[in-house]
């Protein structure tokens, strides 16, 4: 058990949209990532996202709206919403989500797919 300083994890990075895991809490992986950029179209079948916002303003698209986060803000996706996450200058967010989750969801795999996330 040893405390975590956002801004030193997130000085050891500076690649776009590959999250890096922070931190566990039971099956639920505590993420850091900086975006910029337009992420996928996708949606996650049987599990919610948590996005806080640190730093920067992140925009999070649904089919029907767009919601804007600022920072110190977080948005909670619900499980089986398509959402596509972007942000026209760099982002810094924290995501909270269960372990094993593919950031990309049901999109096909791709460039932005990470499906092991580094620890950090």
């Amino acid at each position: 058990m040893e405390k975590v300083n956002l801004a030193e994890k997130f000085s050891t990075f500076s690649e776009h949209w590959t999250p890096k895991i922070v931190g566990t809490v039971d099956d639920y992986d505590i993420k850091i990532a900086k975006v910029e950029g337009d992420f996928v179209w996708h949606q996650h079948e049987e599990d919610d996202e948590m996005f806080l916002v640190i730093d920067g303003r992140l925009h999070m698209d649904f089919r029907d709206r767009r919601e804007t986060i600022e920072a110190g803000e977080f948005i909670v996706v619900a499980k089986g919403t398509e959402h596509k996450p972007h942000a026209a200058a760099e982002c810094r967010v924290l995501l909270f989500e269960r372990r094993g989750l593919i950031n990309t969801g049901d999109a096909a795999a791709g460039v932005l797919t990470v499906t092991e996330p580094e620890r950090i």
